[in-house]
């Protein structure tokens, strides 16, 4: 018999393969019990809301407390959890990569890793060995989580589409399972970042 944890591991990739999927945010135990009376498939935390819901703003708490933020949503529901695990708490790979096993022992199913730090992006080559010194972290310790890479780009005031494309593709390239472009809103621009057969779109496409 698999573990509890395993078995929401599976689950959530399970949700990934068959397509998409609804991904709610709760910011604490009791809207993720409500979430899942409502028959939502898997919950996702938000940075966001969980700084909201201590009177503070998004980004203000500490690793430790997003650590424990992530172990109370994982205990409420037997739902997967998908960490947002904002830029990893650290700047350098090997540090980024130690935050994110750390998150994957509380339990989550899944978590993300920004591409930003305030309010500038983080150079195209340190972001890339962020995700990959990530990814590999996990193949050793966590190897059934899945790691989702996050391009700000477009939250940080972007238009272009190439420089984003080009991003997701050097963070797929360094072993992400999922990839994510927060903020665009533009359905034209939107479908040319869509995956095809796991493959994302080239970048002469943008």
């Amino acid at each position: 018999m698999r573990h509890p944890t395993e078995e929401k591991r599976a689950a959530f990739r399970a949700l990934h393969e068959q397509g998409c999927f609804v991904l709610p945010n709760p910011w604490d135990a009791g809207s993720a019990v409500r979430l899942h009376k409502h028959g939502f498939q898997a919950l996702a935390s938000t940075s966001a809301g969980a700084a909201w819901a201590l009177g503070r703003d998004d980004g203000q708490l500490a690793r430790e407390e997003v650590l424990a933020h992530l172990r109370m949503l994982v205990a409420a529901t037997p739902l997967p959890v998908n960490a947002d695990f904002e830029a990893g708490f650290a700047v350098a790979p090997s540090d980024v990569a130690a935050n994110a096993v750390a998150a994957a022992n509380t339990g989550i199913a899944g978590l993300s890793i920004e591409d930003r730090t305030g309010a500038t992006l983080y150079d195209a080559s340190l972001a890339r060995d962020r995700i990959q010194a990530t990814a590999e972290a996990l193949r050793r310790d966590a190897p059934d989580v899945l790691l989702v890479a996050r391009c700000e780009a477009f939250l940080m005031g972007e238009q272009n589409l190439a420089p984003v494309i080009a991003r997701l593709h050097a963070y797929a390239e360094a072993g992400a399972h999922c990839l994510y472009a927060p903020g665009i809103v533009d359905f034209e621009a939107a479908t040319k970042l869509l995956v095809t057969d796991g493959r994302l779109p080239p970048a002469s496409q943008a």
